[in-house]
């Protein structure tokens, strides 16, 4: 038997993500945002999380896909990362699940380039799969966008 791993999970157009419990600060409900003048179309602003400032990352930009309806509203999952806080901007919330380290596989090729180059691999779960997601390229500033 390995090592259990913790995900916080949470849907993306539909599709399940992950990522590992411990690098999870807070969910937050959508937040008043500050457009960033030249900023990338996936830096959707900067929001105040208690007096501090938090750069949202909208993280259907970085997967590549189309950007949520201006009528429906998204949910920021607050991460850590070495240069503080960031803001992933995500469809939904999802479980907390705990998982056995063992069973992380490759990513499929089925999964766009956008996508693969943000994964650390799948986890094949009853319900299907969940896509880990790699905090530290998904944050990066200078994160590919499909």
């Amino acid at each position: 038997m390995g090592t259990e791993r913790l995900y916080s999970t949470f849907y993306v157009n539909g599709a399940h993500y992950g990522v590992d419990a411990l690098d999870v600060q807070e969910v937050l409900r959508q937040q008043p945002m500050t457009r960033v003048p030249l900023a990338t179309e996936d830096v959707r602003g900067l929001i105040n999380l208690r007096g501090q400032v938090v750069i949202a990352i909208d993280l259907r930009r970085r997967l590549g896909l189309e950007p949520l309806g201006e009528d429906q509203a998204s949910m920021n999952l607050v991460v850590r990362t070495e240069d503080g806080p960031v803001s992933l901007l995500v469809d939904r919330i999802g479980d907390v699940l705990r998982v056995e380290d063992e069973e992380l596989e490759p990513t499929p090729e089925t999964v766009s380039d956008a996508q693969r180059e943000l994964l650390l691999g799948v986890l094949k779960l009853e319900s299907g799969l969940l896509h880990v997601l790699d905090v530290t390229r998904a944050t990066a500033p200078t994160a590919a966008v499909g």
